[in-house]
């Protein structure tokens, strides 16, 4: 399954610490289970991380998310790219009671 994680510094997290969290950056490894799609450092914005992933289980999940939490809030989300979302829709609308035709 995919995912899209969203990172941004935490408010309390110093310069010197987000340098230092750069650095640290530049030496580490995902985990094993974690295949990374993509990962962007925006330029500006909200998230100063956006990583696209899938993970077969939650572990590697939860390893990211323990390895960075002290510097950063972390959202993780399933995800679908705009493809399989255009493939998939009609048939998941066409289950909503609320789209079935009424009369």
């Amino acid at each position: 399954m995919e995912f899209v994680a969203l990172m941004r510094f935490r408010p309390t997290v110093s310069a010197a610490e987000r340098d230092a969290a750069s650095m640290r950056r530049a030496a580490w490894q995902y985990p094993d289970g974690l295949k990374v799609i993509a990962e962007y450092w925006p330029m500006a914005g909200e998230y100063q991380v956006v990583t696209v992933f899938s993970a077969d289980t939650v572990e590697p999940i939860m390893e990211v998310q323990f390895e960075w939490n002290d510097v950063f809030d972390i959202v993780v989300t399933p995800a679908i790219s705009a493809d399989e979302g255009l493939r998939v829709g009609p048939e998941i609308f066409g289950r909503l009671p609320r789209m079935q035709q009424v009369g």
